[in-house]
């Protein structure tokens, strides 16, 4: 067992050690250019992450006065200490043994509240002052978070009476002698990557522990649900009874995930009710390798706790972050990286595709697709302004495009068998030149000019590839003047975006990630890469296959 002391950046333990992200190295000395330190600690003090940020949350109803001492032998001081400090209340840490009933009598003329396993940031951000030993990692963080600090021992964080500028110099430090790691490759990173990626962890567990429950979740997706939604502490609790979910949620004070299609129409009049909030989830924009319809589990989903994204009667926190979403440089040079490396490897929502061999373009003639809908999806129930028939949705488009070449492509879930829509390829060819199968979805947006969409996510994706796009419904990405809209749309939107934003907004701000080999939550470029290169997985391939034959079965007794 090693007797170095953890960094002060760390991963939290329960997601294994597998997702560390530092590894405290004496013999590494990294070297800060000028100023650069300062920007390191601002970042951390911006993403509240350092110690066990991941622990829960304390907040006193009043600043207090936050004691951290670790022996009998800082009593004396520490009495000195209060004596001169701001009378106010005092939150305190015990050790172990004799050390901490000896520190609970030195306090108890004060009022004293007894904090464990806290995460220390919650307590730092509304603190008068902090005493604490030098080999605390909180004098570091409390430097950081802008608190003063008094230091009642020496320790590699400090020392009695140190200055402002020397407790600076010991936060750098701490920074310094750890070799910094990609929990998703194993390989070495900057210590900026990892501030990054504790900061999305810690965004995440904030989010997740109003989420007591989870409903309508069907089986075989449960496993990445539960990661998707769990806290350092539990996961959820799956319910199948709404009923049940809504009692559960209401004795704990929290809310119920749960998947729109699989609820009943009166579950949010009941949740209502009992002052339970529910928090809709649903696939990603860049989902799996493989159909969900085949119970290939999801690698990504949207949270949504407003709405949800394929509801245009009300607003969605993705339709916000859209509106009003700040958009700095450094995240739309994100933006612009992960859209040429989604173009570049022809990821669509369910992974990439095999190689196919589309129809040639006829010289001089403009080819449109019109992408199938599951016709009673609820995107299409609730987004498709009344239209539902993809045979219509073909007459329509038609109708404008009179000249061009039409290619109808049914989509794969009712191709499989598993979900209505079907149009028989003889009615489809009445008003379509072609109905195309095989390929991925991106290889086929690289053959045409313009599509027409109802709400499909087909439509998104061949905007980020620059095609004309005809919108007949209100898909989330209409309305921001990217898309040519025949559909009416609603005046919380009508914000010019550009193509860059959209991608921030929709594929890095909005939804959440899960790396398929590692299963932790991870930032988009992970996923991506992983389906790239072929090694995202699917656990339940045995189902799926399973499936597939369910699927065939279906369709040739249809």
């Amino acid at each position: 067992m090693s007797d170095k002391p953890p960094a002060l950046l760390r991963s939290p333990p329960f997601l294994g050690a597998g997702a560390a992200v530092s590894l405290p190295d004496r013999t590494a000395s990294l070297r800060f250019a000028e100023g650069t330190a300062d920007l390191l600690l601002a970042a951390i003090r911006e993403a509240r992450v350092g110690g066990r940020f991941w622990a829960r949350p304390m907040r006193p109803a009043a600043p207090t006065i936050l004691v951290r001492i670790r022996s009998a032998a800082e009593i004396a001081p520490l009495r000195a200490m209060l004596a001169d400090a701001e009378r106010a209340p005092i939150t305190w840490m015990p050790p172990p043994g004799a050390a901490g009933r000896a520190i609970a009598k030195a306090v108890a003329e004060r009022d004293a509240v007894v904090a464990r396993n806290v995460d220390p940031w919650s307590l730092l951000e509304g603190a008068v002052r902090l005493f604490a030993h030098g080999d605390d990692e909180w004098v570091t963080l409390a430097h950081i978070a802008g608190r003063p600090v008094d230091i009642l021992s020496y320790g590699r964080f400090g020392a009695p009476g140190a200055d402002l500028e020397q407790l600076r110099r010991c936060a750098s430090d701490s920074l310094t002698q750890v070799r910094y790691r990609d929990p998703f490759t194993g390989q070495d990173t900057d210590v900026q990557s990892v501030i990054a990626q504790l900061g999305d962890w810690r965004r995440t567990f904030e989010s997740n522990r109003t989420i007591v429950a989870a409903c309508g979740i069907a089986w075989w997706k449960r496993h990445e649900i539960a990661r998707f939604l769990r806290t350092p502490e539990r996961a959820p609790r799956f319910l199948r009874s709404e009923k049940r979910a809504i009692a559960y949620a209401a004795r704990r004070g929290g809310a119920i995930a749960v998947w729109p299609s699989r609820i009943s129409a009166g579950m949010a009049d009941a949740a209502r009710a009992k002052a339970v909030t529910l928090i809709r989830i649903e696939d990603g924009f860049v989902r799996s390798v493989g159909l969900g319809s085949n119970l290939v589990p999801p690698s990504s989903i949207t949270v949504d706790r407003l709405g949800i994204h394929y509801d245009p009667s009300c607003p969605s926190d993705l339709e916000v972050l859209l509106a009003t979403a700040q958009f700095p440089p450094a995240l739309l040079a994100r933006a612009r990286r992960l859209l040429d490396a989604v173009v570049r490897a022809g990821i669509s929502k369910y992974g990439g595709g095999d190689d196919h061999a589309f129809p040639g373009r006829q010289p001089g003639r403009r080819i449109v697709l019109v992408p199938g809908q599951v016709e009673d999806d609820m995107s299409v129930r609730l987004g498709g302004g009344g239209l539902s028939s993809n045979l219509e949705l073909l007459r329509r488009t038609r109708s404008i495009e009179r000249d061009a070449e039409i290619w109808f492509r049914p989509h794969p879930d009712v191709d499989a068998g598993h979900r209505r829509g079907a149009v028989r390829d003889e009615d489809a060819l009445h008003l379509a030149d072609r109905v195309v199968r095989g390929g991925g979805m991106a290889q086929l947006l690289d053959h045409v000019d313009g599509v027409h969409v109802l709400t499909s996510l087909t439509g998104f994706e061949a905007v980020l590839r620059g095609r004309e796009v005809f919108c007949h419904g209100t898909p989330f990405y209409a309305g921001w003047g990217l898309t040519r809209d025949l559909a009416p749309v609603s005046g919380r939107r009508g914000r010019q975006l550009t193509l860059e934003q959209l991608v921030a907004a929709v594929l890095i701000l909005y939804p959440r990630y899960l790396d398929p080999v590692t299963q932790f939550p991870c930032p988009p470029e992970v996923l991506i890469h992983r389906i790239t290169h072929g090694v995202a997985r699917n656990r339940l391939s045995w189902v799926s296959y399973i499936r597939k034959l369910q699927g065939r079965f279906m369709r040739q007794a249809s």
